[in-house]
């Protein structure tokens, strides 16, 4: 009896173990929603749009560095090399709400960050904290 009940545990950590890898996967497809500032948010409908972050020869840098997207649209940023975050700073974004929120620094090649686009039509500016002083500064424009 006691050996039916370790095999029943063993058997039931096993399948729990894939269920949650199966969740884990799911959830890495699945664009993560950033926080909207509390502010009504887009339900992500349309396409992902990949910025990528770079320090190389070049400088440190956004690529593309000006792009545009429409609401329910998704922004994902993904470390290429360097250290860097997301900033869309209220001082380049004069009278604009709902901005996400500054992002933790990626670290590590290859780490995305998902912004839904819940931004009103308009033009915003973008920075890394860590090498705007280097110029590592771009827009996005949002379409109707």
């Amino acid at each position: 009896m006691i050996v039916g009940l370790v095999a029943a545990s063993i058997f039931a950590i096993a399948c729990g173990g894939k269920e949650n890898a199966s969740s884990a996967t799911e959830s890495a497809e699945t664009p993560a929603a950033a926080a909207s500032g509390g502010g009504p948010t887009a339900t992500p409908t349309g396409k992902v749009v990949v910025v990528e972050m770079n320090t190389d020869a070049d400088g440190n840098y956004f690529k593309p560095a000006k792009f545009e997207v429409h609401r329910g649209d998704v922004i994902r940023f993904t470390l290429k090399t360097g250290v860097h975050n997301v900033n869309f700073l209220p001082d380049s974004n004069p009278g604009k709400v709902n901005l996400p929120p500054a992002s933790a620094l990626l670290q590590l090649p290859g780490q995305t960050l998902d912004i839904p686009v819940n931004l009103a039509p308009g033009k915003y500016f973008f920075q890394c904290d860590a090498h705007a002083a280097l110029g590592m500064m771009a827009h996005v424009e949002v379409e109707n």
